[in-house]
């Protein structure tokens, strides 16, 4: 009976081997599983919220490009400190990105009101700026010389103020930059015409022939590159020639004041010798003070100063040396009159002794 089993039994092991190899079993895909939860989350929009910030970002520079932050401090403070709190925002969503964008538009906005407050303030510092330098190039007189060069610069100025009225706020800017350049250019031009033109007042030319010589030389270059454009080059040879221009009246001023020194001297000596210090003390106590400070001024390199006290000093001595004489001469006419009556007095007692002598025959 156990032999009948254990074939039965070996019998179905075979059988079922025999099925396993002819029946392989179909490879299932496997299915992977997500990170995420069932319910599918939306995402932030990254693109929106780098759009916003670049906005504000934007909003912000023109703001401090028209110096803002010096118009409104309190209020520039106050928009800074809520857009660094919009860039700490979390924005790990859709929603919390909207609220973020939301924000960061809102903070581009006060950006520009502020903006808008500070442009007419902005403008008007720069038109006073550059009134205030036209009117002193005009004062200077240099451009009743040169008037199309003012010309010039007025009109690039009233260019600037259409591009403002267009809101064209960034080129306007430019060209008003422009203009008070160009007007400061000239004030540079009219140092140079005003230093030149005092060296020949002054008759200073002939103490400083070589540099008076190159100084026309590099002006008048300067002059040339000006018309051509050359702004640059034109500045550059102005400025040299005003520094020959100074070194010309430098020296002007030096030979000038030692030669006023030497007349001072003369009149004073003068002034000693007709005893003036006596005569007229007060007067010549005055010239005494302008001459020791003309000396202090000497010796500090002030020579132009000295020149003129020098010469303040040298017409008081004259003055004191005129009272004296005054003085003398009248001091004589009285001596003169005195001596007359003297004389008159004496003629006047012969007559009448010589008529009492007549009358006692």
């Amino acid at each position: 009976m156990k032999k009948i089993i254990s074939a039965m039994m070996m019998l179905l092991l075979a059988a079922f081997i025999s099925v396993s190899c002819k029946t392989t079993p179909e490879k299932q895909p496997q299915v992977e599983m997500s990170a995420e939860p069932v319910e599918r989350v939306q995402r932030p929009d990254q693109k929106i919220i780098d759009e916003a910030k670049a906005k504000t970002e934007a909003a912000k520079k023109q703001a401090v490009d028209f110096e803002t932050p010096a118009y409104f401090p309190s209020e520039w403070e106050a928009i800074e400190a809520r857009y660094k709190a919009v860039d700490a925002m979390p924005k790990n969503n859709k929603e919390e990105s909207e609220k973020a964008v939301a924000e960061y538009n809102a903070v581009a906005d006060a950006y520009d009101e502020l903006f808008k407050k500070t442009v007419p303030l902005y403008a008007q510092a720069r038109e006073d700026e550059i009134m205030a330098t036209r009117a002193k190039l005009v004062n200077t007189g240099f451009t009743e010389y040169f008037p199309e060069y003012l010309e010039k610069a007025d009109n690039k100025t009233l260019t600037a103020l259409d591009q403002y009225e267009a809101g064209d706020y960034y080129t306007a800017r430019e060209t008003a930059s422009d203009a008070l350049s160009e007007y400061e250019t000239l004030l540079l031009g009219a140092d140079v015409f005003l230093a030149r033109q005092e060296i020949i007042d002054r008759d200073f030319s002939k103490y400083d022939k070589e540099n008076f010589s190159k100084a026309d030389e590099v002006a008048d270059t300067a002059i040339k590159d000006y018309d051509a454009g050359k702004k640059e080059k034109a500045i550059e040879n102005a400025q040299e020639a005003l520094l020959r221009y100074n070194l010309v009246l430098s020296n002007g001023w030096t030979a000038y004041s030692a030669e006023r020194k030497k007349a001072a001297d003369a009149e004073r000596e003068q002034a000693l010798a007709e005893r003036a210090n006596i005569a007229s003390r007060d007067i010549f106590r005055d010239a005494e003070n302008l001459y020791n400070q003309a000396e202090g001024l000497q010796k500090s390199g002030n020579h132009n100063a000295a020149a003129i006290q020098y010469t303040e000093a040298e017409a008081m001595y004259v003055i004191a040396r005129k009272d004296t004489a005054e003085k003398r001469q009248r001091a004589e006419s009285a001596i003169r009159r005195a001596e007359e009556k003297i004389e008159e007095s004496g003629g006047t007692a012969s007559e009448a002794e010589r008529i009492i002598e007549g009358g006692s025959r």
